[in-house]
């Protein structure tokens, strides 16, 4: 059984940030490796609203184009906060397993 509510609350910044962990992509890339690695397939308007605040936050930069694509990749602070991100993110994940596990 799946939530559908619950699967549209995963973070699209967490995805796309650890997309670019990978290596500089351009917008379709980062599409296609969010869909392989989560299964959850991204809109070209949620995506570019995602880089457009990561790149004024500083997370992100746009590297100059190859032909149409405008490449991105992570920048070091944007490195810093996935890294918390995702500890925090696996925190939580570790004691809601174990207590799942308690309460089965």
């Amino acid at each position: 059984m799946t939530s559908k509510r619950l699967g549209r609350t995963q973070d699209p910044t967490l995805m796309v940030l650890t997309s670019l962990t990978g290596g500089p992509k351009h917008g379709y890339a980062i599409i296609q490796d969010i869909e392989q690695m989560t299964g959850i397939a991204f809109g070209p308007g949620t995506l570019y609203g995602v880089l457009a605040r990561l790149e004024e936050e500083g997370l992100v930069e746009a590297l100059p184009a190859d032909d149409r694509r405008r490449p991105y990749r992570i920048t070091a602070s944007g490195a810093a906060v996935l890294r918390q991100r995702l500890e925090t993110t696996a925190k939580v994940a570790r004691i809601g397993l174990r207590r799942l596990g308690a309460w089965t």
